[in-house]
């Protein structure tokens, strides 16, 4: 997997209070792109961050349908992965890459 393909898998850190407290138990939320898997997720995690991945969990949240100005919008449908990481290993998501 080269450069570009690593952070096209890799969109963002989600810094959320659930991810504040998933990382207390060693796991980082990130959003993904929608078409990643869980092979390619764990690759670009630990080839951008330097870490060891134990587990790697996705979930695909569906956009909710939301007014704006009286007018109906509705949010895009995003990715999200849970990685879990071996002891020892951290990710500071405040900082940049």
């Amino acid at each position: 997997m080269d450069e570009v393909s690593k952070y096209d898998v890799i969109l963002a850190p989600v810094v959320s209070e659930k991810s504040t407290l998933l990382s207390e138990c060693n796991q980082v939320m990130f959003r993904v792109a929608r078409t990643a898997t869980k092979p390619e997720i764990r690759e670009a995690v630990e080839k951008l961050f330097d870490v060891k991945v134990e587990a790697v969990n996705t979930l695909n949240r569906k956009g909710k349908v939301k007014m704006f100005r009286g007018r109906k919008g509705r949010q895009s449908d995003q990715k999200l992965a849970v990685v879990t990481l071996k002891d020892g290993e951290r990710i500071d998501v405040t900082s940049g890459i």
